[in-house]
This record gives structure tokens, sequence and C-alpha cells, in this order.
């Protein structure tokens, strides 16, 4: 009986956030009476994360990814170099994916000071993701939903993650001994043809997203790794059934409320602090279908990324990796210290918003 409760308490634990939006989906649908209408559009959003899932969990199979962040291995300013591979690794590989090869290097490394490297890993995922359309989930769904490109997109986000860029770089140089000593021995590593396979394949889903090449083609790059490589489709699909849920969930609030909220400050500020509620994924899916007003939608979900554990899945994903490893943790103090930094990054994208303002209007 034991085991069966303790099985239910960790489905509750990993997947609270399906379970959450099912049951506001189901809870609407009936107040309204009907089932939500979901988009060709919402279908192609969720395949091209299917695929973005699908071609870096390829990579991460293959060891490329993890090579990458062993060969930061060194014995000067290394904490630094994890922090910045952490940034520029989620622009391209999406943030969550970035934490699950980086945090378990940093733990392997015993650097001083752990579990600040591993807070200050999970502010840089989040800040580099933001800068592309393919970083995080809510970004691509953002970049698709409102029919933008690459210009407009990247202009209006860049002064967030350049901004944080350059906090993340002096507390890395402040907070962090710049010499230790390392154990951690690198081995060669050559690039293979399955590598060269899954880095062409991920190029291609960047491609796509950026509108480059046409969308079918994704269709033949994942009928091609599900012969060849079908274990590459063992990925997150909890996040993929929440974000079906949420964009079903979205429609129908859409329908309830019958408003469109225009005022830039309102979205921003309504889509930052519900992500520290429901997550900035949803949060994004959700305002979406209230405001054509997408720059302070995508601010506003981006720094709702920091904060609490909630803010975003990289968050959660950084902190039980850190708790769940073998060491003597404090994870009292730890979760108190997670929130409260994540908490000042809040605070300050906040601030950013405002100072930019002038420039994104």
């Amino acid at each position: 009986m034991t085991g069966k409760k303790n099985i239910i308490i960790d489905l509750l634990t990993r997947e609270w956030l399906l379970i959450g939006s099912l049951a506001g989906l189901i809870t609407s649908s009936v107040y309204l009476h009907s089932l939500p209408h979901i988009s060709k559009a919402d279908i192609g959003i969720l395949f091209l994360l299917l695929s973005l899932f699908v071609t870096v969990k390829g990579l991460e199979d293959t060891g490329f990814l993890e090579n990458i962040a062993i060969r930061l291995n060194g014995n000067s300013f290394v904490a630094l170099k994890l922090i910045l591979i952490t940034f520029f690794a989620s622009m391209i590989f999406t943030n969550d994916a970035a934490l699950i090869i980086i945090v378990p290097i940093t733990l392997k490394l015993r650097l001083p000071h752990t579990g600040n490297l591993v807070i200050f890993e999970s502010l840089a995922a989040n800040a580099g993701s933001a800068l592309t359309p393919f970083g995080n989930p809510q970004n691509l769904y953002i970049y698709w939903y409102y029919g933008l490109g690459p210009k407009a997109f990247f202009s209006a986000i860049l002064p967030f993650s350049l901004t944080f860029l350059g906090i993340l770089v002096l507390c890395g140089l402040f907070f962090f001994n710049k010499e230790y000593d390392s154990s951690l021995s690198t081995k060669k590593y050559t690039i293979n043809l399955k590598i060269l396979f899954y880095l062409i394949s991920n190029l291609l889903v960047i491609l796509t997203i950026l509108k480059v090449i046409p969308f079918i083609t994704l269709i033949g790059v994942m009928l091609l790794i599900a012969v060849f490589d079908l274990s590459c489709f063992r990925i997150d699909y909890g996040l993929l059934l929440t974000m079906l849920c949420f964009l079903g969930l979205s429609e129908n609030m859409k329908i309830i409320f019958e408003s469109l909220i225009e005022h830039s400050d309102h979205i921003f500020l309504l889509s930052s602090l519900s992500s520290q509620v429901i997550s900035n994924v949803p949060a994004a899916l959700l305002f979406s279908k209230f405001t054509s007003n997408w720059k302070a939608l995508l601010w506003g979900t981006n720094v709702g990324g920091f904060g609490g554990l909630v803010g975003s899945l990289a968050n959660l994903i950084a902190y039980k990796i850190y708790i769940s490893s073998s060491r003597n943790i404090n994870i009292s103090f730890f979760t108190r210290r997670f929130v409260i930094v994540n908490y000042i990054f809040f605070v300050i994208g906040v601030g950013l918003f405002y100072v930019f303002k002038g420039y994104l209007y």
C-alpha cells in the first residue's frame, strides 16, 4: 500500500502541471458545454516542439552535448565558462536540454559553491534561451502564433538577453573562485555519422522554425529518425500533452472572458506574475488569446521564467537534479537561496522592461 502511495505522490510531483491543465480544460469545457477548437497552426507548433525535442535527444544520446561541457574543464574561470556555455547552449538546444547536460557535469567537477553555480546556470539557461525562437517552448509558440520574422523577434528580446549576459558574467567573476584543481579527465572525441546526422537534423528544425525551409521537410526528418533510431522518441511527452491541454484551455478562457487586453503593462505584468503560478509556457499559451501585443507577452513570459521554481520548467530541472545528487545537501537552505536569487533576477527583469519600453514601442 505504501508503495502505491509513493507512486501516486511521485506522479503528482512530476506531472502536476499536466494534471492541473487537464483539470482546467475539462472544467472549462463542461462550463461552455463544448470542446475547444485546436487549429492546424497549433498542431504545427506542437510538431515543431516534438521535432526539436527528438533531435536534441539524439545529440544527448551520442554524448555530443556532454563532450562540449567536459571540454570546458580547465584550471581557470571554469565556473564562468559553465555559466556561459549554459547561456549559449540554451539558445540552440533549449534551456531544458542545456541544464540536463550541464548540471550533472557541474556536480562531477566538485567545484566549491556548487549549489550557487547550479542556481546561476538555471538563470543563464532562462536568459540565453530567451534570445532565439527555438530556445524555449514559449518563444517557439509566440514566434509562430504571431507570424513573426527573425529580425522583429531578435530586436525585441535582444536587450533582455544581453543585459542579463552582462550581469551573469559579472556574477561569475565576483562570486566564484578563478582557480581550482580538477580531477575530471577529458577523452578524445570525434564527430561520427550519427552525430553529424543529428546536427543536421537539429539545424533543419531551426531553419523550419525560422521559416527558411518548408514545414514538410521535418516530416521526412522525423520519419528517418523513427526508422533508424526510435530511442530518440523517448522524450518528455508530458510537456507536449500539457501544451495541448493549455491550447484548449486558452481557447476556452478566451470565449469565457471575451475581451482583448491590449495595454502593454497589463500583458507584461499578467504574464510574468502568472508564470509564478502556472509556469511561463502555459502563460504564453493563455495570454496570447487575449492580446496582439506580442512584445509585452514575450518579455513577460521570459521574465516570468525567473522567480519561483514553477516559473520555468528549466528551474525545476536544475533544482531536481541538484537535490537528487548523492551529496549531503541542506535542501531547505538551497531552496531558499534558489528562490531568493531567482526573484532578484525577476525584479531586475521587470525593471528592464520599463527601461527598454521606449525602445520596444
